[in-house]
């Protein structure tokens, strides 16, 4: 499942004065004073909450029977999760430990609702080093203690049909100029058949490719201060970057309303996109269309040609304990259960994810070659989102901003370097406007 924030983390920033006081932790529906019982929200990753159940219900048994510590389990769908959050941090009413989509770090933790991990929590669950460095830097804000540490992993990959490269005579891009020379030969419109599949009308799409891009360019959205500055050089050339697949012809005009839903691997899983950039998690939907993972290849997404090598942000699932709960030995005990190299290995499967404990085996695909391509990703390319409070308004802000020029693009209309500027200003006053 994609992480999606919601609209209403906007308004984050602006509660974590008032809500650090508050925590989390408290009695009746959330975490247990009962040092054998633990309460856990987890956050779906399957084709439905049921299934969810299904796939920890072994898992958590297997803690129990280990430890004596039951969990009640509640699993909670990705349009609620963040806002449920975000009303146990001000109630008290929150779990013991969560998942939190690792993008939300740096704001939920200036909630101040979260336990921090110090030297003593780190050894409690097994360390620090046993985490994928990329994995761990989503902790929460820079410089300052983490208050998540990493669960499951995802990155972005490229895709590509190996069928239509071969018939084309094309090898797999190794630059961004390779790439769109690619696209633009396998795209035949008469045939309803395009270079790139696109998630056009999905705002977290959107803004993750204007960072990654942006990275790429040598672009940051904040300065060292924390200050956006969204309307660098670098930053305009990233978004333009995207914005051009669809500007150039490369993309269907129709995937312009594509969100975070199975069209725009479907048309790639059908044969009518020849390349799709998809985090590693669009195995489920590629095979549920029928699609072999014989039939198409991963490798990292390109750069154009010297640029910075970025080929992902770090994406996944992270942990967090709630700072008032009353079970914090429990919490610490099935963080490093779930943490574990045998837990990583039974989950990562029925998830699509990637391990991200330092010598985990990838289990989610048979494809060796898909493997090694999503890992190295993972451990050498890709960076967190910004590490800052105003991370999730900056999310919502850029992307609906990328989106609209998608859709501009996908309309005819030509797309300028002042078009993108014009938007990524609209997004970063906005951010002054909010508070963020």
């Amino acid at each position: 499942m994609k992480l999606r924030l919601l609209a209403t983390a906007v308004t984050l920033t602006t509660l974590a004065a008032t809500t650090a006081a508050c925590g989390g932790g408290g009695s009746g529906s959330g975490s247990s004073s009962d040092a054998k019982t633990l309460t856990y929200w987890a956050s779906n990753q399957s084709p439905s909450l049921a299934a969810d159940k299904t796939n920890l219900a072994p898992v958590l048994k297997k803690f129990q029977d280990q430890t004596g510590i039951k969990v009640n389990l509640q699993v909670i769908g990705w349009p609620d999760l963040y806002s449920k959050i975000l009303a146990a941090t001000t109630s008290g009413q929150g779990p013991d430990v969560l998942n939190i989509g690792n993008t939300w770090a740096p704001s939920l933790q200036a909630t101040g609702a979260f336990l921090p991990f110090g030297s003593s929590e780190f050894n409690a669950i097994g360390g620090k080093d046993k985490f994928v460095p990329a994995a761990l830097a989503t902790g929460g804000m820079k410089g300052k203690p983490p208050t998540s540490v990493p669960y499951l992993g995802l990155v972005y990959g490229l895709y590509y049909n190996k069928k239509m490269f071969a018939d084309a005579g094309l090898q797999p891009p190794k630059t961004w100029e390779q790439l769109t020379a690619a696209a633009k030969k396998l795209t035949n419109p008469s045939k309803g058949v395009y270079g790139m599949a696109m998630e056009g009308g999905s705002y977290t799409e959107g803004v993750h490719f204007a960072f990654i891009f942006g990275q790429q360019h040598g672009a940051d959205p904040f300065d060292a201060s924390g200050k956006p500055q969204f309307t660098t050089p670098g930053m305009v050339a990233g978004v333009k970057q995207y914005v051009d697949l669809m500007a150039d012809g490369m993309v269907n005009p129709s995937s312009a309303q594509y969100k975070n839903g199975p069209e725009a691997p479907g048309d790639f899983a059908k044969g009518k996109a020849a390349m799709l950039m998809s985090q590693n998690n669009a195995d489920n939907t590629l095979q549920a269309d029928g699609m072999k993972t014989s039939e198409y290849g991963v490798v990292p997404i390109p750069a154009p040609q010297g640029a910075k090598d970025v080929a992902s942000f770090v994406a996944g699932i992270n942990l967090s304990i709630f700072k008032n709960t009353k079970n914090k030995a429990g919490a610490l005990k099935f963080v490093k259960f779930m943490t574990s190299k045998q837990t990583q290995a039974t989950l990562d499967k029925p998830f699509t994810a990637l391990p991200v404990i330092k010598g985990g085996t990838v289990n989610f695909t048979d494809n060796p070659a898909e493997a090694k391509a999503f890992v190295s990703v993972l451990h050498t390319r890709a960076v967190p989102l910004p590490l800052v409070p105003a991370e999730a308004a900056y999310e919502t802000n850029v992307g609906n901003a990328v989106n609209a020029l998608v859709a501009q693009a996908a309309t005819g209309k030509s797309v300028s370097d002042a078009d993108i500027k014009a938007a990524l200003q609209e997004a970063q006053d906005k951010m002054a406007s909010s508070g963020s």
